[in-house]
């Protein structure tokens, strides 16, 4: 197991069996670029952090089952589910935020982590949005038929 590996299972770890935001935060360079489907692109540790916080405030009990696990070169590849139920407020991209809805959440999702000296430098996302909202119960009643 290479680096990258290493640290992608660190974040895994931090961001679902021991939730740990200051981890999280370490797990990232400082200057470290995120791009996620509802946060779009993220900015240096302290914002992806905060991305991550509020993802953690939102589904405090998260679970993730790995479907697969990667590592090329300096990249690491995950494809798994993360479930969980929502019972903190989840919050978005402009600053609003909406009270929990007590639904459980079920996303398949892949992730890459480049890393390099034992930090995530790149990091891209990739879930269904509208699948979340959906579950959720927050997609307008035309969009759910």
């Amino acid at each position: 197991m290479g680096q990258a590996r290493e640290v992608m299972d660190q974040l895994t770890e931090a961001l679902t069996t021991h939730q740990d935001p200051k981890t999280i935060g370490n797990l990232f360079a400082e200057d470290a670029v995120a791009h996620t489907p509802d946060g779009g692109e993220i900015h240096g540790r302290e914002n992806i952090a905060e991305y991550w916080r509020q993802m953690t405030d939102a589904v405090p009990e998260a679970r993730f089952e790995s479907l697969s696990s990667f590592e090329v070169g300096d990249t690491a590849i995950d494809e798994g589910i993360y479930s969980g139920r929502n019972t903190g407020p989840l919050a978005f991209p402009d600053g609003t935020s909406l009270p929990a809805t007590q639904k459980d959440i079920t996303l398949h999702g892949v992730d890459f982590a480049t890393v390099k000296d034992g930090q995530i430098t790149s990091y891209r996302l990739y879930f269904d949005q509208l699948e979340f909202l959906d579950q959720l119960g927050l997609l307008p009643e035309e969009l759910t038929q």
